[in-house]
This record gives C-alpha cells, structure tokens and sequence, in this order.
C-alpha cells in the first residue's frame, strides 16, 4: 500500500464527469477516480473547510463513528475491477466496512485519516507524471483553488458508472 494525498476535484470534459485526483505521497504517480456529483461535492467541501449549516452524510458519519467511541484508522483503495475501483474503511480493532472510494476519501478529509492505494491499483490505472510535466499538475491545482464546490452540483454523465 502506497500513502496517497487528495489533490482535489474536477469536472472531465467533455463528459461533464467529476473525477477526484490522488498523488503518492513519497512517488510520481497520480490516481484519477471517476466520482459522483454530490461526493465530489462533499470533498471539495472538506478541502476548503467548509462547514454546512446541517451535517451532509459524510459530516454525519464521522459523528456517528466518533459518538459510538471509535475511530478511522485508515482509508484503503484496494482494486479495479472492471473499471469500478472498490475501498475499504479501516477502524479501530479491527474493524473493516467496504466502501466507495469517494465516500471514504470524503470521510478521511472529514477524519485526517490517511489514505493508501495498492499497488496492483497504482499500476493498474496510475498515472505517472515526470518532472517535466509539472506544469500541468501545477495547471490544475490553479484550477482547483478557483472551483467552487457549487460547480459540481449540475448533472453527471459519462459511461463508467461513480465511485
């Protein structure tokens, strides 16, 4: 397992699509996940530190979790299949619930618990980005400081189906 960062949302053009980019922490590789419109929503808010004036279910989760007197340990991208990438959520004791990518990361930005990604999944839909390339990275962090989290909240389309 490779630790991950969230480097933010999109919207994939031309299909509208909102995808969700993570980077290895200690690697070059990028990891794009095709989500839904409302997780997409729920990252972004997490990584401006927006707090909505009633608990969105991601917001609610970490409540419940947290009252019940436990923790996320961990958020695991754990394989592809099919063009569908699959999560679990790890707590403490032991405790693994299988999830959705992006409603585990969304959870994790909510928690500060630490992402990773196998390694079959790195290889299998990662994307390497040499320092020479960069400047797109850096293109589309720009990007990501001017989106609002309401720019995800039109309709999804595209064929793979969210995360």
């Amino acid at each position: 397992m490779r630790q991950m960062d969230v480097v933010g949302v999109r919207v994939e053009m031309p299909s509208n699509q909102p995808i969700v980019l993570l980077r290895e922490v200690d690697g070059e590789r990028y990891l794009p996940i095709w989500i839904g419109a409302v997780e997409a929503t729920a990252i972004a808010f997490a990584q401006q530190g927006v707090v909505p004036a009633r608990p969105l279910t991601h917001d609610l989760l970490r409540d419940v979790v947290a009252s019940l007197g436990h923790t996320l340990a961990e958020v695991r991208i754990t394989e592809l299949t099919d063009g569908v990438f699959f999560a679990v959520l790890a707590f403490d004791g032991g405790v693994e619930v299988s999830a959705r990518p992006s409603d585990a990361i969304a959870l994790a930005l909510r928690t500060g618990t630490p992402i990773y990604g196998a390694e079959a999944v790195l290889e299998a839909a990662g994307i390497s980005v040499p320092d020479e390339q960069e400047d797109e990275v850096e293109k589309f962090r720009a990007f990501l400081d001017e989106v609002s989290p309401d720019d995800f909240l039109g309709g999804s389309g595209g064929a793979a189906g969210p995360a």
